[in-house]
């Protein structure tokens, strides 16, 4: 009975987020595809310009431009696999794959950054002639196109870390273009051949710390950690205080994907089974206060021996 009624419920909380869930993607498809345009455009002529100009910093900006094609390729991926439909084996759907995806990018990021930073490092030792004209007119044309690409996904970022992580990784190439095209100032007006590589350097170091976070929020979605936004402590005293409910066992919420919340515990309830409205009730309760949209509820009359074995795994917390 109790069992049905989860299930049935699952239905209702999807059908709550289902609706938000399908506008939101087709609208972020078109952003995927040109942001993809642009960059994958830009990525080119930074590459040609750079080595034209010589400059270790558009090489590193268009390094960099590449990972974020990636990345964009990476999250649209996701996005579109995220709302796959559950199959027999695939009981979840694809959802998982956007938290796999922001991980993904994020340590791809960190090794491609790492391995523009030693370039920049060895070219101090031997800087070399640098065209700051050519650098400072191909970095302007980035930051446009990397203003334009971030904003497209403003609007998602709230919700998604997925979609976060292509908003970030725009963001900050906007803000490294800036850089570039400092660097090119600087080049022309001092004629600091140093100026170059250590731009170089001051970027990696902002991608490095803008990245970290999103590694940490996607690793700890990957082992089903609960999602930064919900407070478990809040959600069990909820629970506990429900009435009739004795005691809260073996409350679990994780993050099915970078958007969905999902709970499952065992309550005590020594009266009886509270009824199919009671777990209407909750599941909506749950759903509008914190979130949680996949909620499975089992009921138990009394704190007996087969319940104990999972009781203390949550008194230890």
């Amino acid at each position: 009975m109790t069992h049905h009624h989860a299930g049935h419920d699952h239905h209702h909380g999807h059908n709550h987020t289902g609706h938000a869930h399908h506008h939101a993607p087709a609208n972020f498809s078109r952003a995927f595809a040109i942001g993809l345009t642009l960059n994958l455009g830009f990525v080119c002529l930074e590459v040609i310009f750079g080595y034209l100009a010589n400059s270790v910093a558009l090489l590193a900006d268009a390094g960099h431009n590449l990972s974020d094609v990636l990345g964009l390729v990476l999250a649209w991926g996701a996005s579109v696999l995220a709302r796959r439909q559950p199959s027999s084996r695939y009981t979840y759907g694809w959802r998982r794959s956007s938290i796999l995806a922001a991980f993904l990018n994020a340590i791809f990021l960190l090794v491609v950054t790492g391995g523009l930073a030693w370039e920049a490092i060895q070219r101090f030792s031997k800087p070399d002639a640098v065209q700051g004209e050519i650098v400072i007119i191909v970095a302007a044309i980035g930051i446009v196109i990397n203003t334009v690409t971030a904003l497209m996904f403003m609007s998602g970022r709230q919700q998604d870390l997925n979609l976060r992580a292509a908003f970030m990784h725009m963001a900050a190439d906007a803000v490294v273009s800036f850089g570039v095209v400092l660097a090119g100032i600087g080049i022309l007006v001092t004629h600091w051949l140093w100026l170059d590589p250590a731009f170089s350097l001051v970027i990696s170091a902002l991608i490095i710390v803008g990245t970290w976070q999103l590694l940490k929020d996607s690793f700890n979605l990957a082992i089903d950690a609960v999602p930064e936004a919900i407070d478990e402590r809040a959600v069990k005293a909820y629970l506990a205080e429900r009435p009739g409910v004795e005691q809260v066992h073996d409350l679990h919420i994780w993050g099915m994907s970078t958007t969905e919340t999902a709970l499952t515990a065992h309550l005590v309830i020594p009266d009886g089974h509270p009824g199919d409205a009671f777990l209407v009730h909750l599941c909506e309760a749950l759903q509008a206060q914190f979130g949680i949209a996949h909620t499975t509820i089992q009921i138990e009359l009394s704190s007996s021996a087969c319940t104990c074995t999972l009781a203390p795994l949550t008194d230890h917390h």
